[in-house]
């Protein structure tokens, strides 16, 4: 895994990670949240964010306002891009298809085959 960004947040860092997935075979980011707790090596709950149609891990990241409350709760958030992105994978003009359309299952015919296969990520 590759770290991407870290930035001070409410106490804690919000950082994006870069890690190459074998499931959709492509590499994929994630954002994460760690508040003062975490970062102390305190255990602390974890909230998982799947964003919809069209969403990276930045649009959760600028829009949702969330660091605060989980600094105040001690509550990690992981907010992964939920769609496989680059020049190698299949995509479409209409918004809901292809490089930004996470459907949270395994895609059976091409081209999308081979790279959207997010049932098996959730294993």
């Amino acid at each position: 895994m590759k770290c991407l960004e870290k930035h001070a947040s409410f106490e804690g860092t919000q950082e994006v990670w870069q890690h190459a997935s074998t499931s959709l075979g492509c590499d994929m980011q994630l954002g994460i949240y760690l508040p003062r707790a975490a970062l102390q090596g305190t255990k602390c709950l974890v909230l998982y964010w799947l964003s919809g149609l069209t969403r990276t891990e930045q649009n959760f990241i600028g829009k949702a306002g969330a660091q605060r409350y989980a600094a105040e709760h001690g509550v990690i958030v992981v907010a992964p891009d939920t769609s496989p992105r680059g020049e190698d994978i299949a995509n479409d003009p209409a918004y809901d298809l292809g490089q930004g359309a996470g459907f949270y299952l395994n895609v059976t015919q091409k081209p999308w085959a081979p790279h959207y296969r997010m049932f098996e990520c959730a294993r």
